[in-house]
């Protein structure tokens, strides 16, 4: 039996990111903060562009303001400690800071998948009952959806670091990770985790399953619809509108399918790693890409700023 001293031993954590760039460490940590630097700039445009262009003020671009600033918190939660692990190959945080990061993480990815569950209602609104949608999805209802997706990402975090702190951690510190990532940090626990474990299993289809669940229905809903109309142009036009935000959803699920799925011992590890450097990097990156070439108003929104900046 471990003795209590050594369970509070550990009140520090060693990240040992990707032990095996050698070499490429300044080449990966180069690649790495430019695509940062895009993330947050292509995010932060489509924050500002949302806030100050009459052209945008639509539910649509309302939720897509909230899913930039969720891409802005997600990555920078994750990116820039990243980057010291990187360098320095390999970093110490402290507990408190590990569930810091760790808070962040989950409630900006519960929050990401519930705004982009109610873009889906938006859309299947705008397309399947047209004539209502703008008295349905009004301004309170839009404001009200937000702040439920923001609220719901925060408890559901809160609760599983809750219960996280009040574990014992004895075994050794190291993470292999480039972040605080649930399951990494749970297994470094000597003290029962069944708990937590308990918890996750009854909240993940909440955050996950369900929302997935009613994106997929409502764009069958949508698909259907779509296939009703009689002219080419007007399907085309009609999809359009939706397209953006199917995209992203499939970049966003496809990545956390992945993640969930991939095993976590042995050499599954690194691709792991992997996937997980997808989901925390380049998906943000991909959501401010995806809507400015695929969407016309963003566009027209712009283009009277860029015009004033060439003048």
């Amino acid at each position: 039996m471990v003795d209590q001293q050594n369970h509070t031993a550990v009140i520090n954590f060693i990240l040992l990111g990707f032990q095996d760039l050698h070499d490429l460490n300044i080449p990966f940590f180069i690649l790495l903060l430019m695509i940062y630097i895009m993330t947050i700039s292509g995010n932060m445009l489509i924050v500002i562009l949302v806030s100050i262009s009459p052209l945008l003020n639509t539910p649509m671009y309302f939720f897509l303001c909230h899913l930039s600033l969720c891409d802005v918190l997600f990555t920078t939660n994750i990116v820039p400690n990243m980057l010291h692990v990187i360098l320095k190959e390999g970093s110490s945080v402290s507990l408190a800071g590990c569930l810091t990061q760790l808070q962040i993480f989950e409630c900006c990815g519960t929050a990401e998948c519930y705004i982009l569950t109610v873009m889906s209602y938006d859309r299947y609104l705008a397309i399947c009952n047209p004539l209502r949608y703008f008295s349905i999805m009004g301004y309170k209802l839009c404001l009200g959806l937000v702040l439920l997706s923001w609220l719901l990402g925060f408890i559901f975090a809160l609760v599983a670091c809750v219960l996280i702190a009040r574990l014992q951690f004895c075994k050794p510190k190291m993470i292999d990770h480039f972040f605080c990532d649930f399951l990494p940090v749970l297994e470094l626990s000597c003290s029962d985790t069944l708990t937590v474990k308990i918890e996750a299993f009854i909240v993940l289809p909440f955050i996950v399953l369900f929302p997935f669940v009613f994106v997929i229905v409502t764009y069958v809903y949508i698909f259907f619809t779509i296939l009703g109309i009689s002219s080419t142009t007007g399907r085309q036009k009609t999809f359009s509108t939706c397209s953006s935000h199917l995209a992203v959803v499939c970049v966003f699920y496809g990545t956390l399918i992945c993640i969930y799925l991939s095993p976590s011992d042995g050499h599954a590890l690194n691709i792991n790693k992997f996937i997980s450097l997808l989901y925390t990097v380049v998906t943000p990156l991909f959501n401010p890409i995806i809507y400015s070439l695929r969407n016309q108003e963003i566009r027209k929104a712009l283009n009277p700023y860029l015009k004033r900046c060439r003048r």
